[in-house]
């Protein structure tokens, strides 16, 4: 089920009322929600809901044992249970295909021809992102920065917790599941801000991503046929479809949550505004890069051994992460230039003692952004290439194609909603906290106004990007 289609519009206040209608029984609450929770991704396939049923009942037993075996020994032998179940089950579905073909490739360049060794198989929605959440709460529970849960109900509903089940934020246990087993309580003022988030994520994805989508998409299709400038503007063009994308789906999730009374953390902070790659990435999926960095990048030693193994750490955590986001050396390549870009600021950080970068700054993290970003959308290795060649030689006439008006729109709707968070950056507040600060009868005109934009292009084909992650 998609938040920007019918089904959601029907599903989402159905469960919102029977919800508040059982607001003095916290327990019959989780249920529904865990209920809501399955039929809100079996819609898309039911079969696939025993992946998560699985998942579930490996961690909530795992993480009960950790917490109660007798020594190290035994505590390390069923995290690596936990371990093995939840990252057997992503190397399977997401990963087999590629190392496979990538084998069979490498022995073909020695002269020794490899049957076909892929299999036909469909990547369950959000593996990924359900499959980290669960693992972040095992390793909490080893490293005894959590104490277990004992309520299978709520420890489930905090797996499949429907607003952020498919495509993150992936949050923490330590911070959701307290809320779930603890009383939740209707407040206006959260009620608001759910609203506001939830109408300002639908217009992101409705009304900008999906309009910078028709460009990029038919620029991308065919890189060969389109000159540098062309190429150029589609990649800039992606660089705001994917950011207004994703974070307007993190938009509907937050929102969404808070409508239930449940606070997630933020997921994204106005990355583009970064003037270093790290900052960019502590602004950028924010819940991806926090969990890389407590549970990858620390765990191999973070910078505590040196400034080598430092730079190590970095890229082998910015390698893994790009490979999270597909099975895809043009994946593998974007985690290798953010890792690169990322020494290399920390190489220069220490050598001049200075902690950020100028404008310049802006200007590398753009370009390295930007350079990125070609591996990330293009359809494979070639195309990327083709790509950054052409926009390299500088061949940089007329960059519009097809329909004018198409491209006008694009830019139109892309320059509000650059105005917009210019506004609420500037106003120093998060976007999940600005909407409480509206007078309801203003929040009531601006709901109105926007659904009736809207409603202008809505469109039930386009689905989001990250779901593919």
């Amino acid at each position: 089920m998609l938040f920007n289609s019918i089904e959601f519009l029907l599903f989402f206040p159905v469960v919102f009322a029977i919800y508040w209608m059982l607001r003095n029984s916290v327990s019959k609450q989780n249920i529904l929600l865990l209920i809501s929770s399955y039929v809100f991704y079996g819609w898309w396939d039911w079969r696939f809901l025993s992946l998560i049923v699985y998942s579930s009942f490996i961690d909530y037993i795992t993480g009960l044992k950790i917490e109660s075996s007798p020594s190290k020994k035994h505590k390390k032998r069923w995290l690596l249970l936990s371990l093995v179940s939840n990252l057997g089950l992503l190397a399977i579905f997401k990963y087999y295909n590629f190392f496979a073909d990538s084998f069979a490739q490498a022995m073909s360049t020695v002269g020794w021809q490899v049957n076909d060794l892929t299999l036909n198989i469909i990547l369950p929605v959000g593996i990924s992102f359900y499959t980290f959440q669960t693992l972040s709460y095992t390793i909490d529970v080893y490293r005894e920065q959590l104490k277990p849960t004992k309520d299978i109900v709520a420890f489930f509903t905090y797996v499949s917790l429907f607003p952020q089940l498919v495509a993150g934020p992936i949050e923490r246990a330590s911070n959701l599941i307290p809320q779930i087993k603890n009383k939740r309580i209707f407040k206006s003022s959260q009620f608001n801000a759910g609203i506001f988030q939830i109408i300002v994520g639908l217009f992101r994805k409705i009304v900008i991503a999906d309009n910078l989508a028709i460009y990029v998409d038919t620029v991308y299709a065919n890189p060969e046929l389109h000159n540098g400038s062309t190429l150029l503007l589609a990649t800039i063009f992606y660089a705001f479809q994917i950011y207004y994308d994703f974070s307007g789906y993190s938009d509907i999730a937050i929102g969404s949550a808070k409508l239930l009374g449940f606070n997630f953390n933020q997921n994204f902070n106005f990355p583009y505004f970064s003037k270093s790659i790290t900052e960019f990435w502590r602004r950028w999926h924010i819940s991806l890069s926090s969990w890389l960095k407590d549970y990858l990048y620390i765990s191999l030693g973070g910078n505590r051994k040196g400034i080598k193994i430092t730079y190590r750490n970095l890229l082998i955590t910015m390698l893994l992460g790009g490979l999270w986001h597909g099975s895809s050396w043009n994946f593998v390549i974007w985690g290798a230039i953010h890792g690169t870009a990322l020494a290399i600021e920390k190489f220069t950080f220490s050598k001049l003692n200075i902690k950020n970068f100028n404008v310049l700054g802006s200007l590398w993290t753009l370009a390295i952004v930007l350079l990125s970003w070609v591996f990330f959308r293009a359809q494979d290795l070639s195309s990327s290439l083709l790509i950054l060649k052409r926009i390299l030689s500088l061949d940089y006439t007329s960059p519009f194609i097809g329909n004018i008006n198409t491209v006008i729109i694009a830019l139109l709707m892309l320059t509000l909603g650059l105005c917009f968070d210019i506004f609420i950056f500037r106003k120093k507040v998060t976007l999940e906290n600005y909407g409480s600060t509206i007078k309801p009868r203003n929040l009531a005109i601006f709901t109105s106004v926007v659904i009736m934009i809207i409603a202008l292009f809505y469109s039930t084909s386009n689905n989001f990007i990250y779901f593919q992650f």
